[in-house]
């Protein structure tokens, strides 16, 4: 059960790290499988000996000991120019990997930070200290990232290259630096300049992996090529941002189907052109929800599949119930009794149909920061549905009990529960409990108010402000690591063929079942790509066009000599007219500028013992002075003497 186990919940066994290694490596394979089909695992290989890259990893963790060798104010880890990771830190974290392994140190960071992280549940009396340790390594894996001056290297090279480390002797599946980032929720990784390069890149299908080599990632050939016809291909609709696109104009399609369904409705219970294609939409993207359970396991379960199942189980149901509506006579009262039964599910689903479109306008900031903020609510909701349910069933055997207890038999239950969701929705109705067990029933009903009201939606109410606080905090950061996310999810194996639901069914029904098991895999590759391009051709037709100016605006950029993704902007526009070094303005900036490396204390304190040696100097060069001035006047008197000697001597000869 996903760790639980019987020790654990009788508390017999409290230590974290039971299982721990099990646990590590279900979380190694969860989390490349969530962003992976797992059937190209066995063909992924290691960029790095595993053996090579555990000792850098074990190197790092050494580092990370000796410089923050206790607790300290999590400030002096996180600010810049800090005096705990400085640029002599920085550079002994490159040197961790040597000259041939120095690629994988981000990653090897990466994995320390998953093990700072256990380690703080496995020792809770130094659970800060670890934590900040796990700063620490997005810190340094930050500095690295954004130092360094080669983009080609740090994106093929540090953020993308696949490397795996020896786990109870056996190497993990590989994965790159930008999956485990996201897996782990690296913030500062992930808000780096350099790694949001990166996914801006895979976003818009300039990386795409390498069809030979499914560990590698290789630069998109033609997105230089200014000829239209170059980019009519039907591959690049296997770029994030065309999948994102393609999804969003289908699901405005499903939504404009279901407003036409809902506001033409049959009364005599057929079903027309709107809704059979209201019904197939459906049916693709159940089919798609299960294809993916199927490749990535549970791991791949979230809040959006929860809240996409219930909505296709009412209109499968709505389906069901017009199918059995059908099969009764036109003047049966039983097909119109279903068939408004039908039609009555179908129009509950409407919040959810127009909820479902936040889904697809996550890549918009402003609608991504408020699923963000949504998602961390609901997740701080289990606390509180967890509590409410112990005590609603609590409150609910007591009622129960009282019922039973009057006159041997439970017949006011639906006046329970009643009375108890009205209490849970702020409008108790206290009348009803005046002769129910007087006074227990009364005063339990009191009770039960007063917990849930007070104490239970106050807790939820912080909760929620809590949890607003800390995303609006790092709202920028949150929304970086969901678009993040977003893209991971879209980057599919080479030979993966993208059809969007509903065309899956198109791929399920006419390719897959009748051709896939006997064609070749070529020959069904190129049968797939001519049913790729025929379908998507509208909007290839489309992308082709805004590729080819963006190819034309690459050129300019390579012309000038700066990056591919460069845009000139209005301070940059006439720059090159200027020159501030020739008319000295540099050098008043740089005399007016502040030293930010050192705090103004320490630059006073240097200031005044330079001072100080100057004078130091100076009394040492005076008292010199004073010295050979005394030496000179004895020897001037110790030479009169010798000569007044020397006359009394020859005057007595």
């Amino acid at each position: 059960m996903g760790g639980l186990s019987w020790r654990k919940l009788l508390g017999w066994d409290r230590h974290p790290s039971d299982g721990h290694r099990h646990d590590y490596d279900s979380w190694w394979h969860d989390s490349r499988r969530r962003l992976l089909p797992h059937y190209h695992d066995e063909s992924l290989e290691s960029a790095i000996p595993p053996q090579a890259v555990t000792e850098v990893a074990l190197r790092l963790r050494h580092l990370i000991e000796q410089c923050v060798p206790c607790e300290l104010n999590p400030d002096l880890v996180t600010r810049p120019h800090s005096k705990v990771i400085t640029t002599k830190v920085i550079k002994a974290a490159k040197e961790a990997g040597g000259k041939e392994h120095g690629a994988c140190v981000v990653f090897c960071l990466l994995v320390n930070k998953r093990w700072w992280k256990h380690q703080s549940l496995v020792e809770l009396w130094d659970a800060d200290l670890h934590n900040l340790r796990a700063v620490a390594c997005e810190v340094i894996a930050k500095q690295i990232i954004e130092t360094e001056n080669d983009p080609t290297y740090l994106m093929h090279s540090v953020l993308l290259k696949r490397y795996s480390i020896i786990i109870d002797g056996k190497p993990t599946p590989p994965a790159n630096v930008v999956e485990r980032a996201v897996d782990l929720h690296a913030l500062r990784v992930i808000g780096s300049s350099g790694y949001q390069k990166c996914i801006n890149f895979l976003w818009k299908g300039w990386l795409v992996q390498d069809e030979d080599d499914p560990s590698t990632f290789v630069d998109y050939k033609d997105k230089d090529n200014t000829s239209y016809c170059a980019h009519l291909d039907p591959d690049r609709m296997r770029a994030p941002m065309y999948q994102n696109v393609t999804q969003m104009l289908f699901s405005f399609f499903y939504l404009i189907l279901y407003t036409l369904a809902m506001n033409s409705v049959n009364a005599r219970g057929e079903i027309d052109l709107i809704e059979g294609l209201l019904y197939v939409f459906t049916i693709g993207y159940i089919c798609d929800e299960l294809s993916k359970l199927w490749k990535a396991g549970h791991q791949i379960l979230s809040f959006w599949h929860a809240f996409n199942s219930v909505l296709y189980a009412l209109v499968t149901t709505s389906l069901a119930m017009r199918f059995i509506a059908l099969s009764a006579g036109v003047d049966d009262p039983i097909r119109h009794q279903y068939t408004t039964l039908s039609y009555n599910f179908l129009a509950v689903s409407a919040p959810l149909f127009w909820g479902r479109l936040l889904l697809y306008l996550d890549s918009f900031r402003f609608f991504g920061a408020m699923l963000v903020v949504l998602k961390v609510m609901m997740k701080e909701s289990m606390i509180f549905f967890a509590l409410l349910i112990v005590i609603f069933v609590g409150f609910l055997q007591a009622f129960i009990g009282l019922d039973f207890a009057e006159d041997q038999a439970a017949e006011d239950f639906y006046f329970i529960i009643q009375a108890m969701a009205n209490a849970l929705m702020q409008s108790p109705d206290f009348s009803g409990f005046d002769k129910f067990s007087h006074p227990f029933g009364l005063i339990l009903y009191y009770c039960f108010t007063f917990v849930v009201m007070v104490v239970l939606l106050n807790i939820l109410i912080a909760l929620y402000n809590s949890a607003y606080e800390d995303i609006y905090d790092n709202a920028n950061d949150e929304y970086l690591a969901m678009f993040a996310q977003k893209t991971m999810t879209f980057v599919r194996a080479p030979d993966e063929n993208v059809f969007i639901p509903p065309l899956n069914l198109i791929e399920i029904f006419c390719l897959a079942i009748p051709f896939e098991w006997w064609m070749s895999k070529k020959t069904y590759e190129h049968l797939n790509d001519i049913v790729m391009a025929a379908l998507y051709s509208p909007l290839l037709l489309v992308s082709a066009y805004f590729e080819m100016r963006t190819a034309q605006e690459i050129r300019g950029n390579r012309a000038r000599g700066e990056e591919d993704d460069d845009t000139i902007e209005e301070w940059e526009q006439m720059s090159d007219h200027f020159d501030f070094e020739g008319d000295g303005w540099s050098k008043t900036v740089a005399s007016a500028k502040s030293n930010l490396e050192e705090d103004a204390d320490v630059v006073e304190i240097k200031k005044l013992k330079q001072e100080v040696e100057e004078l130091k100097k100076m009394i040492e060069g005076l008292t010199k002075f004073i010295a050979g001035e005394k030496g000179l006047g004895n020897g001037d008197t110790e030479e009169l003497k010798g000569v007044d000697e020397e006359g009394e001597s020859s005057g007595g000869a």
